[in-house]
């Protein structure tokens, strides 16, 4: 019965986004309710799960969950937002492409495509990081030959692997907080696997997509980036912009704080001060804020804005994502706690399915089904942390599983589609080529490497 319930549920917060057209977060607000009623009404003249026997229990799961999910990530959130603000203000972003593209040369622009993407896409949203390097991307293909579809596919690709992934955005902090990881060691294994994905999914079957679309004699429409070009030209910024390095800064700061907090504790002695000091300044949130003050610094002879302008803008960019997250945490915190979350882990596990392939396939499953690589990131962590606990594998790598499962096989009812589709000038067939299953496989290549990676846990620092 609770099955049913929960298929319910999908076609209902499908039915919502898809057809009604309702808010996402709405949506997951309204499904998270509904699902705890019908759950609590299954349970009528049995016994409910303890915390789960009544409407007021409902409210409070809902309440109790969305509140935990934010407490857990809305500081590194917003401030990760701030961050790529700086960066991108102080013309750093720019910088660093023209450096990578400079570094490996027009002939081989796939890959700076690749790990220009998949940089930017840390600290910027993903239609920011299509809209700044969609004219580039154009201009390249125009020069080389090389497949439209292919370069955004790969671009896109980076960029959802580091959404996806790598903190400080906000699904993988969800993720890592859900399941209780380290986060500073979930950083290290998850960075590594999304440059895998990366690779994989972007530049090598990229490279798969252009040789078709070269060996049938493809071509793109140009007539348009003349005057897209005039356009962007206009927006260039006033000021010098911030070189590369100086750039990356911004972000390495926070990021070497993460993981030198994380790691000492396995190199120092518990009762040493220097790890002390280690663990307080590697802290996620303190981290952070010691990098955006880092950033707001170095990056001031930089910007056309103040910097309690760019703050605020940044402030104004997350509050839906937010939302998001935290509904998503939400619902699924209470398809957790009226126990179907149990269901559909001990049937999947009645089929014999490996942990990590359950974590992928639930995802991966809600990711098709919602469009949103959040909601199927949140909503599978709170499913399968009980399952991924008890599993005797690493649950940090149970929690990158997850993260894999929330990219690719984005098909038009995910926001995301369009935006790739229309920021590139692509069809929806070449959007589907040259992303959803350029992402498929990205994502595919990613539970490939954590099901090696369990191999060796027992050898590898962290993974317990």
């Amino acid at each position: 019965m609770l099955l049913l319930v929960f298929f319910l549920s999908i076609a209902a917060l499908l039915l919502c986004i898809i057809k009604v057209k309702l808010n996402p977060f709405v949506a997951l607000l309204v499904c998270a309710y509904g699902t705890g009623l019908l759950a609590l009404a299954t349970y009528l003249g049995a016994k409910a799960p303890d915390g789960f026997a009544s409407i007021a229990d409902v409210t409070a799961c809902v309440t109790g969950n969305f509140g935990s999910t934010l407490g857990s990530i809305g500081i590194v959130t917003g401030l990760g937002v701030m961050l790529g603000m700086f960066m991108y203000e102080s013309g750093g972003i720019d910088s660093i492409v023209d450096k990578v593209l400079k570094l490996v040369g027009s002939k081989r622009s796939q890959y700076a495509v690749s790990v220009a993407g998949f940089i930017t896409g840390i600290p910027v949203f993903g239609d920011v990081v299509y809209i700044m390097f969609a004219p580039m991307l154009r201009v390249l293909s125009r020069k080389t030959g090389y497949s439209m579809a292919a370069y955004g596919g790969a671009l896109a690709i980076a960029t959802t692997c580091t959404f996806a992934l790598v903190l400080p955005t906000a699904p993988p902090l969800a993720v890592a907080g859900a399941m209780d990881v380290n986060v500073g060691v979930f950083f290290f294994y998850a960075l590594i696997a999304a440059f895998i994905g990366m690779f994989v999914g972007g530049i090598l079957y990229g490279g798969i997509v252009n040789r078709m679309d070269q060996k049938a004699g493809k071509t793109w429409d140009f007539s348009d980036l003349d005057a897209e070009l005039a356009e962007n030209a206009s927006k260039a910024f006033r000021k010098p912009k911030m070189g590369a390095m100086m750039a990356m800064s911004i972000l390495l700061v926070p990021i070497v704080l993460i993981l030198l907090g994380s790691f000492s504790a396995f190199l120092l002695p518990e009762d040493s001060s220097v790890l002390k000091v280690l663990s307080f300044l590697g802290d996620k949130n303190v981290a952070m804020t010691i990098g955006v003050l880092y950033g707001a610094f170095i990056s001031r002879p930089h910007l056309n804005r103040s910097i309690t302008e760019i703050m605020n803008a940044g402030a104004d960019k997350i509050g839906l994502v937010l939302l998001i997250t935290g509904a998503g945490g939400a619902y699924g915190g209470v398809l957790k706690a009226c126990g179907i979350a149990t269901v559909i882990t001990d049937g999947l596990q009645g089929f014999h399915m490996p942990i990590l392939v359950m974590c992928f396939v639930i995802a991966q499953v809600l990711r098709i089904a919602t469009g949103s690589t959040t909601v199927a990131l949140t909503t599978t962590a709170a499913i399968v942390s009980g399952a991924a606990a008890a599993s005797g594998i690493s649950p940090i790598l149970c929690a990158i599983a997850v993260c894999a499962g929330g990219i690719g096989l984005s098909l038009p009812n995910d926001s995301g589609f369009w935006a790739v589709s229309r920021f590139f000038h692509l069809n929806e067939v070449d959007t589907i080529r040259g992303w959803s299953l350029g992402g498929f496989v990205s994502g595919l290549s990613i539970l490939i490497f954590v099901c090696i990676l369990s191999l060796f846990q027992g050898y590898l620092p962290g993974l317990i």
